[in-house]
């Protein structure tokens, strides 16, 4: 099972940790491009950083954090993300079984990496999910013409549990042959009655939903084992039916 989590705007700044190495194969290949548009930008004028990243003008900090990314200190993706969802799932807190599991399911997608695996040693960075970059373009696009060998490989023959948000669904879609593998998951909040989709419910529940799932160690292998397994664990779980891009399920929650 490969489990797909968005990013988090906010991020920790390790003080101390050797500095970023890409390393080398596909993934590498993708990632140095974006990494150099990035800090080039960054480097120059810091009004146009501004305004390209979509930022404010008491966010200079970031700007100036991005353009010296290749020098900064590095430490473990899991380390790096916070945010409310990250928080719900505390991934350093989990036990050692379930750590491991983390490990080697979950996976983050990321505008600067693409891909990171939580045990990665990554640098924190400034850079949303629909950004435009000089010389190098929109990062979705950039990503969504690379992404599918990687997101391929890790998942192998399981299945692949999407929890990404809109933004960063744009970053990779599943080809038809891997749709019937495919499960995404949104969050409604019902409150006398009603359902709609809350930013923070989102995420908090996916966080606790993923944790939930990695301790408790079964692998499911099709969208209709996963949400057996959600509803085994506690949750309000409707299926939809299987579509050209994968299955969606709605976890149905009334609190936090």
């Amino acid at each position: 099972m490969l489990i797909l989590l968005p990013p988090s705007e906010g991020k920790a700044e390790p003080r101390r940790g050797k500095p970023l190495d890409l390393g080398t194969g596909t993934l590498a290949d993708a990632r140095r491009p974006v990494l150099e548009a990035l800090v080039t930008l960054c480097r120059g004028s810091e009004d146009a950083a501004v305004r390209t990243l979509g930022l404010g003008p008491g966010q200079l900090a970031d700007v100036r954090r991005n353009a010296r990314l290749p020098e900064l200190p590095t430490a473990a993706a899991e380390r790096i993300y916070t945010g409310v969802l990250f928080e719900a799932l505390g991934l350093t807190t989990l036990d050692a079984s379930a750590h491991r599991r983390a490990l080697s399911r979950v996976a983050i997608v990321s505008s600067l990496y693409g891909v990171v695996r939580p045990g990665e040693r990554i640098t924190p960075y400034r850079l949303a999910g629909g950004v435009t970059l000089p010389g190098l373009g929109g990062v979705a696009a950039h990503w969504r013409s690379r992404l599918d060998p990687v997101v391929r490989e890790l998942a192998g023959h399981g299945l692949v549990v999407d929890l990404r948000s809109s933004t960063y669904a744009a970053f990779w879609r599943p080809a038809p042959d891997l749709a019937r593998r495919v499960v995404s998951v949104r969050v409604l909040h019902e409150v006398n009655g009603r359902r709609q989709v809350v930013s923070h419910f989102n995420k908090a529940t996916k966080g606790r939903l993923v944790r939930a799932v990695l301790e408790d160690g079964r692998d499911p292998r099709t969208p209709t084992s996963f949400a057996a397994l959600l509803t085994d664990l506690g949750w309000t779980v409707e299926a939809g039916a299987a579509t050209a891009s994968g299955t969606q399920l709605d976890v149905v929650v009334g609190e936090v």
